[in-house]
């Protein structure tokens, strides 16, 4: 076997398929892997995978001792456990990973996934805040292999500390085809349009409330929310409504290809993030990437990292507020414009042969075969 690598995350691991695709790569090149992380009470069982895996199971599942609990277990799990690299996915994680790698001497990898600092759960905490910028002042300039998912990360992290990482996006594997499925297979209309919400962090500030208000004045279509997040319940709830009646249909987390072949059925990709802070403001979500490679357009908020993608390759369009009746407006004008939607179709296949993981990982593998 090769040298060992422990990699870090502080979610369920099922889902992530960023991880599970640098994991990969390092399976590829010869290492061998173990992916850490935690259970949860709803977290899916693990599929079979060429690399190993272990979840704790801990007593909090959010708030300060959640995180100080998890820390301290992924500490101690590290100090016990042989490896030759750590990589540490997101700030959450970055502290123990850290004083490994000083005790230890065993060098240390850094992807960050977002800007941390500034996600929505921190802005309005400002101590809370205070006390990550304050772990993530103190490591990462000593860093010296900082990977982040786009540009506009990257500029932040510079702008901060003088390094900049490089830039690996979340870009899916190219695929010949997605597996499909008829949509009565998988219980959808057969006759109405689409529109798909997807995501694990369907939460405040992410448009889905506003899209579910503009259903209201959606014709002809269905909306389908695949994921989970902090607002589901409360959409659940104003799904009830009369006017909403038979419009909306709620699917929970998926495996990533049962998730592909929902998406593959769908008309149009969302993603509605509003600029409310910095993490949103310069995200490039994995939703729209999963759209190109299920064949689908996208109607999306014209962040920079987004427009960026969908200007480039014409595959889209962007609404104009986020007023539920505009984007409605701007819904049944690309739903009623077959010839503008096919021309999208064209253009994404030539953008999921460019944005794959198997160009995306170049730069990580050129970071990571000097551990080799």
């Amino acid at each position: 076997m090769g040298k060992k690598i422990i990699v870090s995350v502080i979610n369920d691991l099922v889902t992530d398929q960023r991880v599970h695709k640098v994991c990969m790569s390092l399976v590829n090149m010869g290492f061998e892997v173990k992916l850490v992380g935690r259970h949860l009470p709803d977290s899916m069982p693990m599929d079979k995978r060429p690399y190993k895996s272990h979840r704790m199971r801990l007593l909090f599942k959010k708030g300060p001792l959640f995180y100080g609990e998890y820390n301290k277990r992924l500490f101690l799990y590290l100090l016990f456990h042989k490896s030759d690299l750590l990589v540490s996915n997101d700030l959450d994680t970055l502290l123990p990973n850290y004083l490994i790698h000083k005790i230890k001497g065993i060098p240390v990898v850094y992807d960050s996934h977002e800007y941390f600092t500034q996600v929505p759960e921190l802005v309005n905490r400002p101590r809370t805040q205070a006390i990550w910028k304050k772990v993530e002042s103190w490591i990462f300039p000593k860093l010296k292999d900082v990977f982040t998912v786009n540009d506009s990360i990257a500029d932040l992290f510079e702008k901060d500390y003088g390094i900049r990482p490089r830039v690996v996006r979340n870009i899916p594997l190219k695929r010949d085809k997605i597996k499909s499925s008829t949509r009565k297979e998988l219980g959808l209309s057969e006759d109405k349009k689409i529109l798909i919400l997807q995501g694990s962090g369907i939460n405040i500030h992410r448009g889905s409330e506003e899209m579910l208000e503009a259903m209201k004045y959606i014709d002809n279509a269905i909306l389908l929310i695949v994921g989970g997040g902090d607002v589901i319940d409360i959409l659940k709830e104003e799904a009830k409504s009369p006017e909403l009646k038979e419009k909306v249909i709620f699917k929970s987390k998926q495996p990533y290809q049962k998730l592909m072949q929902f998406t593959a059925s769908a008309d149009l990709g969302l993603t509605l993030d509003k600029d409310t802070n910095l993490n949103y403001r310069f995200s490039l979500p994995n939703k729209l990437f999963d759209y190109i490679h299920a064949g689908i357009p996208v109607l999306a908020t014209p962040l920079p990292e987004i427009k960026k993608i969908i200007e480039e390759y014409d595959i889209g369009d962007f609404i104009p507020s986020h007023k539920p009746k505009e984007i409605a407006k701007k819904v049944n004008q690309i739903l009623a414009d077959q010839p503008l939607m096919e021309h999208w179709k064209k253009n994404i296949t030539f953008a999921a042969q460019n944005l794959s993981w198997q160009n995306e990982e170049k730069e990580l593998i050129k970071v990571y075969k000097k551990y080799a």
